[in-house]
């Protein structure tokens, strides 16, 4: 395109833009006009507080975030010259010759309902992202717009009626994809690929595990297949909401921004000690009664214990009501247990059926002798009566779990009675506690969470979500997998992880099992190999411990031939931390400094010391670029300059240290220096014997 043309096209998208943004401030200000017009119209107050919480979920989906590109990009339909069909689904399949439509973010409207800007999550945007040269899928050009601070600069076109198809080589998607990132996690809407789309696009219906290697997008992937869902399923999810679970807070914090960017502002974010704790963790386990704790022989142990609690009818109930005597037989109460149980009813829910049918039996006996039906006061009464409770006592008593695991673990013979021929007395010995109080003064551990959550699901069910998304799946337990599985029994799930960055003692080692625990058996496992965050040389590095973690997983490929690694032997490991994170903030980007936990408060103190302001694993303020990370919470988290202090502390502190090890060196995502005084790892200390790439340096100082 020549010269003048090019700059009459750029105003003429940039005019775009400036209309777009104002057309998206008057639906905020009519949402917001709603809003406060709300209470004046709604007929009572039910109908205000629904209307009123309608009204400001909208509004705060039409924030506009300055900073963030309204649209990404442009999709021109034509005749398909390739003689491919025109459509990717019937939904396309009428796109005129001609028609345009610039896709972003969010929805965005004229005064007249006309749409401006279309959601990447519509169906005509798919192509966008899937179509290509050799099949356009109607599309006769796509363009990329290139944004510095929120300003539209460029824009780039791929005429794919003609073949041309930049791909990977686009210089305004590598700008995107290599962008420096400082603060939380940012939405990739620009620069999905076409394997992560299929995933992200996959129906509610279907439950999805995403084996994905460092650097391939899965955390976004899922993230953005949660915002799909509840584009595309908006009724249905509103009901039974979307969950997403992460390991730990800092990880939740990191990606907080991502989903109300995006305009969904309800989705829940827990971790699953969050999800499923009932109970304050004062305490902590052992690594065996941990480990046994998390086992999925507990759930038969649990379901035996709390089954020890029914008892059979031994003796008839009678009950008084004023002149009369109401008198139900044992047999007839052995029959309203044994139906009871043979229903296979949540322990409280067949416990309240044991009760009603009881009170049924008075019922028709006072039905009988009167000629009239009793009152429900007298209904409530006869539920109350002291014969009546005290058979429900003995063979229905009420529970809760916190007092059944509390019994269970501090009672040899109840232990032993449920653990019979499913734990040895050594494994028996090393789950009972001594003696507590009450279930208030126990000091519970973590581990307890899982069984306490587990006796909670046999007494009654929990409320399900309708899409649940896992990251960092690998870490889960079997017994936190069946917590999860109760929250979806009736919705979907999405898992995402890397069975190499397994870190937990009970880490998985196949998806299947996993899948298995959370009910999914039939799940498909999807690899993604191809990284697009993490530079090859630190790909190249990381994947030399992958013989080493007895993990059947494909090694990482990574399509960045940029970024730098350095392997430095050094005298004072704090010191050459000090000046390489110096050295890192001359350049643009987020600098994180990773180390074994125990580690980390000398060199925290030196650089406080040198005058460099440090935070935590995410920074609440952007301005602060250095984070001093425990290696134990870095999983899941990037910065562009990464520095690794003494790796072979971090593989000594754990028993799956090396795991760890390959966690840490994954989170750069630009530059790695490794700093050690002490030799490297044996299956890294290889990679210093090797020759050195253009991107790879290994210095003694």
């Amino acid at each position: 395109m020549p010269a003048p043309e090019l700059n009459t096209d750029l105003d003429a998208e940039r005019e775009h833009l400036t209309a777009s943004r104002a057309a998206l401030r008057r639906m905020r200000e009519r949402a917001q006009g709603l809003f406060a017009a709300g209470e004046n119209v709604a007929g009572d107050r039910y109908t205000a507080e629904t209307l009123g919480s309608t009204l400001a979920r909208r509004v705060a989906e039409l924030a506009d975030h300055p900073n963030t590109p309204l649209f990404f990009g442009r999709l021109e339909f034509g005749a398909d010259t390739h003689g491919h069909d025109d459509s990717i689904e019937p939904a396309d399949s009428n796109e005129p010759a001609g028609n345009r439509y610039h896709i972003g973010r969010r929805h965005v409207t004229d005064d007249l309902g006309e749409p401006m800007v279309l959601d990447w999550r519509a169906p005509v945007s798919r192509a966008f992202y899937r179509a290509s040269a050799r099949d356009p899928h109607g599309v006769r050009v796509r363009r990329r717009f290139g944004y510095a601070g929120g300003e539209l600069t460029s824009f780039e076109d791929e005429h794919l009626h003609r073949g041309e198809e930049l791909g990977t080589t686009s210089r305004i998607l590598t700008s995107e994809i290599e962008r420096p990132r400082v603060g939380p996690m940012r939405d990739i809407v620009a620069t999905i690929q076409p394997e992560q789309d299929e995933l992200v696009r996959a129906d509610l219906a279907t439950s999805i595990c995403v084996q994905g290697a460092p650097g391939t997008g899965k955390t976004a992937v899922g993230l953005h297949r949660a915002a799909y869902l509840l584009y595309a399923y908006r009724e249905q999810l509103r009901r039974t909401g979307v969950l997403v679970l992460g390991p730990n807070r800092a990880f939740l914090a990191y990606i907080a921004n991502v989903l109300p960017a995006l305009g969904e502002v309800e989705v829940g974010q827990s971790t699953i000690a969050e999800l499923i704790g009932r109970v304050p963790v004062r305490a902590e386990d052992g690594e065996q009664a941990a480990a046994l704790k998390h086992d999925p022989r507990m759930a038969e142990v649990l379901r035996r214990a709390v089954a020890a609690y029914l008892g059979e009818p031994t003796e008839p109930i009678v009950v008084a009501d004023g002149s009369f005597r109401w008198r139900i037989t044992v047999e007839a109460l052995r029959g309203v247990v044994r139906s009871v149980r043979a229903e296979d009813p949540p322990y409280r829910t067949g416990r309240d059926r044991v009760l009603a049918r009881v009170v049924g039996l008075l019922q028709r006996q006072a039905e009988t002798r009167r000629a009239e039906s009793p009152s429900d006061a007298w209904l409530r009464r006869m539920a109350r009566a002291v014969p009546v409770r005290a058979f429900m006592d003995r063979v229905w008593p009420a529970l809760a779990p916190e007092q059944v695991v509390l019994r269970l673990l501090t009672d040899a013979r109840r232990l032993a009675a449920a653990a019979g021929g499913l734990l040895d007395d050594a494994e028996q010995a090393a789950l009972l506690r001594p003696p507590a109080r009450s279930v208030r003064s126990t000091s519970w551990t973590e581990a307890d969470l899982v069984l306490i959550d587990e006796v909670a699901g046999l007494l009654e069910r929990p409320s399900g979500f309708g899409h649940v998304i896992v990251d960092e799946a690998q870490d889960l337990s079997p017994m936190q997998c069946r917590a999860i599985a109760r929250r979806s029994e009736h919705g979907s799930i999405t898992l995402l992880g890397d069975l190499a960055q397994g870190t937990a003692p009970w880490a998985a080692t196949d998806w299947r099992r996993s899948l298995a625990h959370l009910g999914r058996p039939d799940a498909a496992v999807v690899p993604l190999t191809v990284g697009f965050r993490v530079p090859a040389a630190v790909v190249a590095l990381a994947n030399r411990l992958l013989p080493a973690l007895g993990v059947d997983v494909p090694a990482a490929v990574s399509l960045r031939r940029d970024g730098t690694l350095e392997l430095r032997t050094v005298a004072d490991p704090v010191a050459a931390t000090v000046a390489e994170v110096r050295s890192a903030l001359a350049h643009d980007g987020s600098v994180g400094v990773i180390g074994a936990d125990a580690a980390l408060g000398a060199v925290r103190d030196a650089l406080v010391a040198a005058g460099v302001p440090v935070a935590g694993a995410a920074p609440a303020d952007p301005a602060t670029r250095v984070a001093v990370v425990a290696a134990s919470e870095v999983k899941g988290l990037e910065y562009d300059h990464v520095v690794v202090v003494e790796p072979a502390r971090i593989v000594a502190a754990e028993p799956r240290g090396l795991h760890r090890l390959y966690v840490v060196l994954t989170r750069a995502v630009s530059r790695l220096v490794v700093v050690h005084a002490e030799p490297l790892p044996t299956v890294l200390a290889a990679a210093t014997t090797t020759a050195a790439t253009p991107a790879t340096a290994v210095a003694d100082s």
